[in-house]
């Protein structure tokens, strides 16, 4: 049995749970502090496996790391899905957008995009690791883009707009407004960023 990545996966139902539960941990713990300053030690300590079970599990670093990787790309896509695979008008839109904000301030701004933070850590580092941040956000813009075509179909947008380019000017809107929240800590970048996305998206509106 093998898991998205390819890799072999436990056998039992107990060893799959517990390789999820720490790849869980580990996704929270690098969210947190960042890729780097994040070891497999301080990994053993939030999840309290040995050295021994930790190695059962993962190979090294980068075999955790790219198991993270898919395991946020999960968690990001059940947060924006239900908004895109039912989106039918404005006004799912701007809730999504309330949406966004709203979990930014609740954390006063620290750390931006899950996926994000992972594709500034890694990219430049691990080539596997940036080629499934690229599917990760790849699968991301067509969430946003089957969205968007429902609102042509509805008649919400022209039939001459291109949800495929529209999703990606949605998601690089998204990503540079999460990434000077951070940075301000303050939401209001955040918030100009959505509604300038949201304002070029009306502009394809019959």
């Amino acid at each position: 049995m093998h898991d998205e990545l390819g890799a072999p996966t436990p056998p039992t139902q107990k060893g799959r749970e517990k390789r999820q539960r720490i790849i869980a941990s580990a996704a929270d713990l690098i969210f947190e502090r960042g890729v780097a300053a994040v070891s497999l030690d301080d990994i053993r300590e939030a999840t309290g496996v040995s050295k021994s079970q930790l190695y059962h599990y993962f190979n090294d670093k980068s075999d955790l790391l790219h198991a993270v990787i898919e395991c946020q790309r999960q968690r990001v896509l059940s947060n924006h899905l239900p908004t895109f695979e039912f989106l039918e008008d404005w006004d799912d839109l701007l809730r999504w957008r309330d949406m966004i904000v709203t979990h930014q301030a609740a954390r006063s701004c620290r750390n931006g995009c899950p996926l994000g933070s992972l594709a500034n850590g890694l990219a430049e580092l691990d080539d596997v690791a940036r080629d499934q941040l690229n599917e990760a956000f790849s699968s991301w813009g067509r969430v946003i883009a089957d969205g968007l075509s429902r609102m042509v179909e509805s008649g919400n947008l022209r039939a001459d707009a291109d949800p495929q380019e529209l999703a990606v000017s949605v998601l690089a809107s998204l990503q540079g407004g999460l990434l000077m929240a951070e940075t301000a800590r303050d939401t209001r970048s955040l918030e100009i960023a959505l509604d300038a996305a949201i304002a070029h998206l009306k502009s394809f509106a019959p």
